[in-house]
């Protein structure tokens, strides 16, 4: 199987590494060629969760209009750079699978305007750092989970028989809703951590970081029906302690002074709330905080 990457970033390089572990034949597509020829320098690196490294040679390019011939592309880019490849994708042959590797809800819509035949969408748990260009830390295990939207899972069986312990994967029957529960799991974590300038396991042993949690939790319970059972609030209190040391994505891109994430996930979460006549103010002003920090250009 030949799958090619878009997006070498944390997501896309520890991905393409459990990939080319299992056999299957990665090409990772970059933006800028001074990553491309480190890669081939250097290979590919990936750090252990028990401190081993992993080195792996992966093929690697800056060029989209190569990729005619791979049986599946994975798009691990961050949304702000979707916008840019949606051309670029559409004019590539329709029984090319794709997989979407975004946060957040404001891709979905958009994925499922390309002519592809068979689309799907993928929510992640694992944590990943990029240490450098071609350095990955692989920062905690975590399901990959898969929904497939359009066409079948044959497409993408070889992904979902990978049988790695360490990146387990998971099918999942219907994507919104997937990409919805994960989001809802941002939305208690990542603006907090960016504001408050914490990694996740502090929510949980700062007293005033949990309240302000529990807060958001009981926000988006009363506004979403179904949600208290669909996501508890001990689930979030695990996913805080088992990503502990983790630094969210979010306060990753205050510290580098990158625009964040924030409108397509917490944005897209209160606008669905608004539409059902509930404001969550205690998100929002957590929303307003990081959409100021962004805009005044303040770096950690």
């Amino acid at each position: 199987m030949n799958v090619a990457i878009i997006g070498a970033g944390a997501v896309g390089q520890l991905t393409a590494s459990f990939l080319v572990e299992s056999g299957i034949s990665v090409t990772l597509v970059a933006r800028r060629q001074g990553q491309v020829d480190e890669l081939n320098a250097k290979y590919l690196t990936r750090v252990n969760v028990d401190g081993t490294k992993t080195v792996q040679k992966v093929a690697s390019t800056t060029k989209i209009e190569e990729l005619q011939q791979h049986d599946l592309i994975v798009i691990a880019v961050k949304y702000g750079q979707l916008q840019k490849l949606y051309e670029q994708l559409s004019s590539l042959p329709s029984s090319v699978p794709l997989l979407f590797m975004q946060n957040g809800l404001a891709h979905f819509d958009e994925a499922l305007r390309l002519p592809q035949k068979n689309i799907a969408f993928c929510a992640v748990s694992f944590g990943a750092q990029m240490i450098n260009q071609s350095t990955v830390r692989h920062r905690g295990v975590g399901a990959c989970k898969i929904a497939i939207e359009r066409g079948s899972s044959d497409a993408f069986n070889e992904l979902l028989q990978l049988g790695n312990s360490f990146y387990p994967v998971e099918l999942v029957v219907n994507a919104e809703q997937m990409l919805f529960e994960k989001a809802v799991f941002n939305c208690l974590i990542n603006p907090l951590t960016a504001v408050l300038q914490v990694k996740n396991g502090e929510l949980v042993t700062n007293k005033q970081a949990f309240l302000l949690m529990q807060t958001i939790y009981r926000e988006l319970t009363a506004a979403f029906e179904g949600l208290e059972q669909a996501i508890p609030f001990l689930g979030v209190i695990d996913l805080c302690e088992k990503t502990a040391n983790n630094t969210s994505s979010m306060l990753a891109d205050r510290m580098q002074g990158r625009k964040s994430e924030i409108d397509t996930i917490v944005g897209v979460i209160l606008e669905k709330a608004l539409a059902g006549g509930h404001d969550l103010p205690t998100l929002r002003t957590l929303y307003h905080q990081v959409l100021a920090i962004e805009e005044s250009g303040e770096r950690r």
